[in-house]
């Protein structure tokens, strides 16, 4: 198997499940924020198909003009780049795969709605669809990038560009905001009032770890609650916020049943909170849910980086008690309790404890990741560095 590296140094962990899957599926589709490295992986671990980026004017009418005679043309695999700007494609690519089921198509897109509801209606059964994120924990430790600071990493984030260039984040996300405002959103959605829209996101970012409410958040910003809830999934659909929704074994009739929202990736939501350096983070209000926002990411990404889908929820009830993640799991559900202080307190197991009282769960399952650096396990559960996730994510496998 071919060695993939951004920038020469950092190995994607999803080349081997692309790779694995693309002998499974005629069509492989990758999907994921802008600038997550959607582009340099396919090209590395397909380095051998010709590569089309739909993006541009002069390829989209090459293909357009003679769609058929493009699709037969391919000799044994094609990479189609941002394949959501022609929508019109899709049934050609069925036909053609179809009708010449060797072939391998290469997939990929940044607007997740757009592109999953093409395939839902044309491409079903026929494709393997994976998520790439921005950087991992893992990745970066194994290219010497990971810093031994959380609050750096949550003003960094993850993308690939940052570590490529040497770009700073404060120089990074603002540009990263415009490109994305300007383009995707008029892309996916006719919105008149950029501005509102975003002070609507800002809005979001100020909300990480909430529960979502959209009346409120409508009433804050000044539009319908019909716009607010068209807005976040924009939102969700070109990778910048996803929502974490309550476990849905009811345990406990008072159980909350609204989601909570999060982004996708930390150093975004700290460009919109307007906070530029460490020492900002550490007095912001919102230092311990983006600290829960960095972990959740890590958990969400090594379950994508594997072909798997989300399986993490959150529990809480209507007296306060609550356990900021549940990683559901056949055997027993893993309860993950996640604080920013680097100091180990005695009550920070009070609500697993409770949970694991409610479900009939053992501590065997239970974590607390925090802040510090101290790995240990205990009668309640198992304490867990913040750069020490990779434990939870062999649990989670």
């Amino acid at each position: 198997m071919p060695k993939l590296y951004i920038c020469v140094v950092v190995l994607r962990q999803l080349s081997t499940k692309a790779e694995f899957l693309s002998n499974k599926f005629p069509i492989l589709t990758i999907t994921g924020p802008r600038q997550s490295g959607k582009t340099t992986l396919i090209k590395n671990v397909f380095k051998d198909f010709p590569y089309y980026s739909l993006e541009s004017p002069d390829v989209r009418q090459l293909i357009l003009s003679d769609p058929q005679g493009f699709l037969a043309g391919i000799k044994t695999g094609i990479i189609l780049d941002e394949v959501q700007k022609m929508p019109e494609l899709f049934s050609y690519i069925q036909t053609h795969s179809d009708n010449n089921p060797s072939l391998k198509f290469i997939l990929s897109g940044s607007q997740n709605f757009q592109l999953l509801e093409k395939i839902s209606q044309t491409l079903a059964g026929r494709t393997g669809i994976l998520r790439l994120m921005p950087f991992s924990f893992q990745e970066l430790k194994e290219a010497r990038l990971m810093s031994d600071s959380y609050e750096t990493m949550i003003l960094t984030g993850g993308y690939p560009r940052i570590f490529d260039q040497n770009i700073l984040p404060t120089d990074f996300y603002p540009n990263y905001i415009q490109t994305y405002v300007e383009r995707d959103v008029r892309q996916i959605k006719n919105i008149s009032n950029l501005n509102t829209f975003m002070t609507f996101t800002r809005l979001c970012a100020g909300r990480i770890g909430q529960l979502i409410n959209l009346n409120s958040m409508a009433t804050v910003v000044g539009i319908t609650m019909k716009t607010a809830k068209s807005w976040l999934s924009v939102l969700e659909a070109s990778y910048i916020v996803y929502t974490l929704k309550p476990y849905h074994k009811n345990y406990d009739k008072r159980v909350v049943k609204m989601p909570k929202m999060y982004f996708y990736d930390t150093g975004l939501a700290c460009s919109l909170l307007g906070i530029e350096n460490e020492s900002q983070l550490q007095t912001h209000y919102q230092k311990g849910e983006l600290f829960e926002n960095l972990i959740l990411n890590e958990l969400i990404k090594a379950r994508y980086n594997e072909g798997k889908t989300n399986n993490l929820f959150f529990w809480r009830n209507n007296h306060g008690n609550e356990v900021d993640c549940i990683v559901e799991k056949l055997e027993e559900p893993i309860s993950i309790e996640i604080k920013s202080s680097a100091t180990y307190q005695g009550d920070y197991f009070k609500n697993l404890n409770y949970w694991n009282r409610l479900s009939e769960g053992t501590s065997d399952n239970s974590f607390l990741v925090y802040g510090g650096d101290q790995k240990l396990k205990l009668k309640m559960g198992s304490l867990v560095p913040w750069n020490e996730v990779e434990t939870l994510i062999d649990k989670m496998s």
